[in-house]
């Protein structure tokens, strides 16, 4: 059976370099904090080294895209949603959608239409658009902001769900399908970061009963 042997006192660490050795840690993880974390968190680049490495402009959409969310949950609290009342009306649709997702499904039962919407956003100006779906519904969408560039956020919301699908910063136009996830309103919110008027088309086709501006 072998022992480990046990180290002199020669040959442990004084404690001047376990001194040195915590003090080199401590610099580095501060040099590590300034110039990757800071920046690519928080776009806070005392240094300048994180906007050399690209860094500073992953921190910068990081923060907008939280502000901007925040404005959308502050809007949407503000905003509500409207609450049904019972009656005649509500035992109607009720059975309405029964016979569509036992027969045709909710997304075949809305009628399909195409629609075209166009919003002029000032600098630091913001705008929402939404298609009123149901369930499992689907529609084609593209928008262009004309040249120039916006934020965006693709989301919905209804019967106290929300979900966010697509998050962008300086972009230029998008298009795809947007599949309702639940009953409700679903679509777009530009905002407008630029020093000039930016003015958002949108175009969609699909299955939906309404299109509106929300703001």
């Amino acid at each position: 059976m072998y022992n480990t042997d046990i180290p002199t006192r020669a040959e442990l660490p004084t404690s001047m370099q376990l001194l040195r050795s915590t003090l080199i840690a401590i610099v580095a993880a501060a040099a590590i904090l300034v110039t990757i974390v800071l920046p690519a968190e928080y776009a806070i680049d005392p240094t300048g080294v994180g906007r050399a490495l690209e860094l500073t402009e992953m921190g910068e959409i990081k923060t907008q895209l939280a502000e901007e969310a925040e404005q959308d949950r502050l809007r949407e609290l503000q905003n509500g949603t409207p609450t049904a009342v019972p009656g005649q009306d509500q035992q109607s649709s009720l059975l309405e959608r029964v016979f569509a997702e036992l027969v045709i499904g909710s997304a075949s039962a809305q009628e399909l239409r195409t629609d075209e919407m166009s919003v002029t956003l000032k600098p630091g100006e913001g705008a929402e658009i939404k298609l009123v779906m149901a369930k499992g519904a689907k529609a084609n969408y593209s928008w262009t902001a004309n040249g120039a560039a916006v934020n965006f956020d693709t989301h919905g919301d209804g019967g106290g769900e929300n979900i966010s699908y697509e998050k962008g910063r300086g972009a230029a136009e998008d298009e795809g399908v947007l599949e309702a996830a639940f009953d409700g309103n679903h679509g777009w919110f530009w905002r407008n970061r630029t020093g000039a008027d930016v003015t958002v088309t949108l175009k969609t086709n699909g299955a939906y009963t309404d299109i509106k501006r929300m703001m």
